[in-house]
């Protein structure tokens, strides 16, 4: 009867991905556009399957019209009116059922929506032209059959129901010419018309409302096509794409559908695992047969199976099917394979884990390996232990050979390390030069102190890098879990204190924790707690030591030197605060007030008194420094030549090239830099050509060996004459006796310090000796 513009089968696959890219269904309208030919599909079936009932109808009919109209009309009109009548139904219906047998065919014809209209509404014309035409010249019982024929006519659109605009339009044609007939027919009873209209009205209404429930289950079935059609075009490209596979299970648990492609993973045939227990065919993994067993959901299964590939990971997820009566039916699910997921995923936690320096496990991981070996230790009352590891002497290492050969060394020391531990222990590294070392059976203390030993004389070797040749040390601290701590923070910082103690001790030794080491690492929080609210109370005051021109022993400056009275421990000695200041970072706000206060007491002193303050390897790596010491001097406006800054070789011995560059910019604003204790370092005569320092202070140590060691004496002349080629002043320290005195004039120091001249004095004192002159040796 007419032909659809779009005809897709309901079993043909429809592939989105292969779609051109201006096919809307490939885009956003996808849906709608495969729900429109769905329908259209529907009708044509429809209308295939009622075009034989409506042409036999349509025929029937007419020869009922021309029965009544013989002898009454033309019998050759009438003649030609039923074969051109019968000729348009006959071909109308082959058209129709050629069409819904093309239904769903890739090469149906396309066509456009006002086809059916046209169609039904010319045979609807053709039909009516000869009953209209004759109607009003018929006697009153023609009149009767032509009524009751088109009357059946309307009736007949139930035919077209598939298709309402179709069925429509042939009502209002039949319709309409019956109501010409009426309108031209003066002669009709009044009653046959009114039968007449009334037939006509009853038919138009039952037949419309008919052909909107036929279009609208046709509608609803071609959603569900269309939905069912969507899901298996997603299913394939699940499958096609690799994302994964199906499967499906029987109430047996025998497989009924498994994905080709899970089929060729498995290297099987398909009769193979067709038929056969899912969890067997898949390497009889119990856990997968527990899910099936239960009848419940599950998802996130991972199973690991043996393929023709080689052991594979994949994650099984399952839904049990359930009839309509209740009744279970199996599983079906998907699975996915995981493998390249968990290889990746392995990959970044052994990264997590690793240490990429050295390949050892890191901070993070050691601590998972301590919470492990403690938890273990606890359950079997085995204790286990973990040693701390720092290295001495490692960061001149990296200032003097750079840091590629510094991290060949921490390779080294790591290599050995694992060596010397072996089957007994894991070694992991906790950042920079901290190692550290887990065992899960520390019963034998002995043991481990064997080993511990082992470790310092193997970390203690040399290390040949090229035609370089390196010695470092180690110091090792060790607690015992859970006697010494029951949790992992615990255990760390105990193994931490005792590591601190054999640092403290000299270095290169082992240390196990002990109830004494816990009681100083108090001390230290609690003397740092004091320190703290003592640089803000004002419990610290500044003394001055003199400095002497050793031509005229004339006073040149004071050297300050910061003390600590403290409201119940007395006066706290300067070793036990100061280092503790440097490890807290109280020394910033320490120094500065140093700083202040000794700027302070050089306003209130001649021109040509200078006041020196020392300087801490912590400060000067502060890129601040040079700002806050200018805003000092400028505040108490005193010359910059007229402070001094005193620094010790330890400044180079961890950030060199920071604090190098603060010491240039301290330089650059006129202060003095003076390199204080030469000589007892481990080497800065690298550093002297800097151009950062005017003045070098030799320790009291050579001024004392000096009386007795030759060697010490052509050292500080060495000194000396270093000095001069770079034109720096030389002071020396610790002079208390006036042979000490003559002996450092005469060897050319141009400073002296020391007893001899005056110990550190009150602020008070101090401006009190800036008033005489010259400078007298004591007695």
């Amino acid at each position: 009867m007419y032909q659809t513009p779009v005809s897709v089968d309901a079993g043909t696959e429809i592939d989105i991905a292969e779609r051109p890219a201006g096919d809307p269904l490939a885009y956003g309208d996808g849906s709608d556009r495969l729900v429109e030919a769905h329908l259209r599909n529907g009708q044509l079936a429809v209308a295939a399957l009622f075009a034989p009932y409506f042409a036999i109808s349509a025929v029937g009919a007419a020869l009922l019209v021309a029965w009544g109209l013989y002898g009454n009309a033309s019998t050759p009109l009438i003649a030609g009116w039923l074969c051109l009548l019968s000729a348009a139904h006959w071909l109308a219906c082959r058209k129709t059922i050629d069409a819904g047998t093309a239904a769903g065919s890739r090469s149906a014809a396309a066509g456009t929506r006002w086809r059916p209209i046209l169609t039904v509404t010319a045979l609807g014309a053709l039909w009516s032209s000869l009953p209209a035409w004759a109607f009003a010249t018929q006697p009153h019982e023609v009149q009767v059959v032509i009524g009751g024929a088109m009357g059946a006519m309307l009736i007949a659109a139930i035919a077209l129901a598939a298709i309402p605009v179709a069925a429509m339009a042939w009502m209002a044609t039949i319709t309409v010419a019956l109501c010409l007939a009426y309108w031209f027919s003066a002669a009709m009873h009044t009653g046959i018309g009114i039968a007449i209209i009334g037939v006509a009205v009853i038919a138009v209404t039952g037949v419309a409302r008919l052909t909107r429930w036929v279009f609208a289950q046709l509608k609803d079935m071609a959603s569900v096509k269309a939905s069912a059609e969507s899901i298996r075009a997603m299913l394939d490209e699940y499958e096609h794409r690799g994302a994964g596979w199906l499967w499906q299970v029987d109430p047996e648990n025998r497989v009924v559908y498994i994905s080709s492609r899970m089929i060729t993973l498995l290297g099987r045939s398909a009769s193979q695992i067709i038929g056969h227990s899912l969890p067997a065919a898949l390497g009889g993994n119990g856990a997968l047969g527990k899910m099936l067993l239960a009848k419940k959901p599950f998802a996130n299964l991972e199973m690991e199976i043996s393929t023709r590939r080689g052991t594979r990971w994949v994650s099984l997820a399952g839904d049990p099917v359930v009839d309509m009566a209740g009744r279970f039916q199996g599983f079906r699910g998907v699975g996915t394979d995981i493998t390249d997921f968990r290889k990746n995923q392995e990959r970044l936690t052994n990264l997590a884990n690793m240490d990429v320096l050295s390949g050892l496990p890191n901070r993070g991981r050691v601590r998972q390996l301590l919470g492990e070996a403690l938890s273990a230790a606890c359950a079997d009352t085995i204790p286990c232990a973990v040693l701390f590891l720092d290295l001495d002497g490692f960061k001149p290492v990296n200032d003097t050979f750079g840091h590629p050969k510094g991290d060949l060394v921490l390779k080294s020391v790591a290599q050995r390390l694992v060596k010397e531990v072996g089957p007994m222990g894991i070694v992991g590294r906790m950042g920079g030069d901290e190692f550290a070392i887990v065992i899960r059976d520390a019963q034998s203390r002995t043991r481990i102190e064997k080993l511990a030993e082992n470790l310092i004389e193997a970390v203690a070797a040399p290390y040949h890098l090229g035609k370089v040749e390196i010695r470092i040390g180690v110091s090792v601290g060790c607690a015992f879990g859970p006697i010494d701590g029951q949790s992992v923070d615990d255990l760390i910082q105990k193994a931490d204190i005792a590591l601190y103690q054999a640092k403290a001790n000299g270095r290169g030794i082992f240390c196990h924790y002990n109830a004494d080491m816990q009681s100083a690492a108090d001390h230290r929080i609690r003397l740092e707690k004091d320190l703290a609210h003592g640089i803000q109370s004002g419990q610290l005051r500044l003394l001055y030591q003199p400095l002497i021109d050793a031509s005229n022993q004339s006073l040149t400056g004071f050297e300050a030197l910061v003390r600590w009275h403290h409201p119940t421990r007395g006066l706290v000695p300067p070793n036990d605060f100061i280092p503790l200041a440097e490890e807290t970072g109280l020394i910033v706000p320490l120094g500065e007030w140093v700083m202040e206060e000794a700027c302070r007491a050089a306003a209130t002193w001649p021109e040509h008194i200078s006041v020196a303050i020392n300087m801490s390897a912590r400060q000067l790596v502060l890129p601040s420094l040079p700002a806050t010491v200018n805003s000092a001097i400028s505040r108490h406006r005193i010359q910059p030549d007229r402070l001094e800054l005193e620094v010790t070789e330890s400044v180079f011995l961890e950030d060199s090239a920071g604090a190098l560059d603060v010491l240039k910019r301290l330089r650059a604003l006129g202060v003095g830099i003076a390199l204080d204790d030469f000589g007892t370092g481990y080497s800065s005569l690298g550093y002297l050509n800097k151009a950062v320092f005017h003045k070098l202070k030799i320790d009291g140590s050579f001024v004392r060996e000096a009386a007795e060691n030759k060697e010490t004496v052509a050292i500080i002349q060495s000194i000396v004459q270093l000095a001069r080629n770079f034109r720096m002043t030389i002071t020396a320290e610790g002079v208390e006796t006036a042979d000490d005195f003559m002996r450092m004039k005469d060897l050319g120091c141009h400073q002296i310090q020391g007893y001899l001249f005056g110990k550190p004095m009150s602020y008070d004192r101090a401006s009190e000796l800036v008033q005489g002159a010259p400078m007298r040796m004591s007695a």
